[in-house]
């Protein structure tokens, strides 16, 4: 649980870390090196953890170096099978499907897991490996895959709300190892399938047409090891830049890559934010109530699906009505009905999140029920009158790292309270019992 003193403006610097989003498909793609894989920049999240367990069911040994690089070698090619209680826990853990085919030529693998946003099926994945030979059948939750040597083809990888990340991902790691020449049409252009592209072709891949819908890849035979670095989180520092923007002050983000921002940089100064705007730094100043604004999330170089929560929370504050549309997960609202317990005016009315802006938010208790919602809520209570409880915040250890010393080291005012061991609830179920027996017999 955190708890937050809310009403403190932020001021500072603080450094962005690398990207989880960036960081989970180059260490599936770990996979298929032929040599020791050392990345540089992953970030200590959990669902990083959870990816290295994963990997180390697959006969992968993941290291975290004393120089905070991590270092992934594969001991035991034989493993075919990932865990589902790895994979249900996030999305991300389907991307080792394209790698064990292509390297192992067979893979069992459940259906992926995650936060609760929408839905997000995985038939782009399927349809790609099938394109490229791989015969596929799914049983019991499972997808059963195998194949002889891929082979290249043309695919297109549109879905029904865009391109998909992940499944851009996968199908550009097994083509990478297929024979021939692969055409990956409406391809994701994010700056992590981009990155994932990069890591690939230090090892020896042949890749043409990175961050356009169209991605050539020429097969090789095989790829070596490497050591590359990983980009920085554009999510993290796009959620920094909004605690800015909701609670007042003037503080500078460096180590992040502002280039890979500008829709989100752009709208900040819509909200009446002034900026300052380096490569590698940001610089944000907000001494003034947001701007209403009407924004729409979606796929690079868009306003990120993984930003717009925490839009709504800055919206909230808004001296004016605002609406908020989400077109990659039409669904992810997760935060509106936690933000109107803490004074919000805001609803949801057909694709649109409606905001009517307030003066102020009160402190509540609250519960956080995915990643980014969870970020909201952060966002709220550090601008919200009194304290602010926000229960669950596992969610959020997924993928910030420390983000509460983050906030802490620009002036916010955040806590976190441990969960109490197994014998300290028992021993609080039985104090509630006892003060509930002697509230009945008084």
């Amino acid at each position: 649980m955190f708890t937050i003193q809310g009403g403190k403006p932020l001021s500072g610097t603080v450094q962005a870390s690398g990207s989880k989003n960036a960081a989970l498909p180059i260490m599936a793609a770990s996979l298929l090196a032929g040599g020791e894989v050392r990345l540089q920049r992953v970030p200590q999240v959990a669902d990083v953890d959870t990816l290295a367990l994963l990997l180390g069911h697959l006969g992968v040994a993941v290291k975290r170096q004393l120089d905070g690089s991590v270092a992934i070698a594969t001991l035991d090619s034989h493993p075919l099978r990932a865990p589902q209680r790895l994979v249900r826990r996030m999305r991300a853990s389907f991307c080792v499907l394209g790698p064990l085919l292509a390297r192992r030529r067979r893979a069992i693998v459940p259906l992926p897991g995650g936060c609760r946003i929408g839905p997000r099926p995985v038939d782009i994945h399927l349809r790609g490996l099938e394109a490229l030979g791989a015969q596929l059948r799914i049983e019991r939750g499972h997808v059963l895959a195998r194949c002889g040597r891929l082979h290249g083809a043309e695919i297109d990888l549109a879905g029904p709300y865009g391109t998909s990340v992940t499944g851009t991902a996968n199908v550009l790691m097994a083509a990478v190892l297929a024979r021939g020449k692969t055409v990956l049409q409406s391809a994701a252009t994010e700056p992590e399938v981009v990155d994932l592209g990069k890591f690939l072709v230090s090892l020896g891949a042949r890749i043409a047409g990175l961050g356009t819908p169209v991605i050539e890849v020429s097969g090789v035979d095989a790829l070596a090891g490497g050591t590359y670095q990983v980009i920085p989180d554009r999510i993290e520092a796009g959620t920094l830049l909004l605690a800015v923007a909701i609670c007042g002050g003037q503080a500078e983000i460096v180590g992040l890559n502002s280039n890979h921002l500008t829709a989100v940089l752009e709208q900040l100064a819509e909200l009446g934010c002034r900026l300052s705007i380096a490569p590698d730094r940001v610089t944000i100043a907000a001494n003034a109530r947001p701007r209403p604004l009407k924004i729409s999330a979606r796929t690079y170089p868009g306003i990120p699906t993984d930003l717009q929560a925490q839009f709504t929370a800055v919206l909230t504050l808004a001296g004016g009505n605002s609406s908020v549309r989400d077109l990659v997960f039409p669904t992810r609202d997760s935060q509106v009905s936690q933000l109107r317990r803490m004074g919000a005016r805001i609803s949801r009315r057909g694709a649109d999140i409606r905001i009517h802006g307030t003066d102020r938010l009160i402190g509540a208790d609250v519960v956080a029920s995915d990643l980014r919602a969870s970020a909201a809520l952060v966002l709220a209570g550090l601008a919200a009158a009194g304290e602010t409880r926000i229960h669950r915040v596992a969610h959020l250890d997924r993928g910030y790292e420390q983000l509460e010393a983050k906030l802490n080291a620009l002036g916010a005012s955040v806590a976190r309270v441990p969960r109490p061991s197994p014998a300290g609830r028992s021993l609080r179920r039985e104090r509630s019992a006892e003060r509930w027996r002697a509230l009945r017999a008084g």
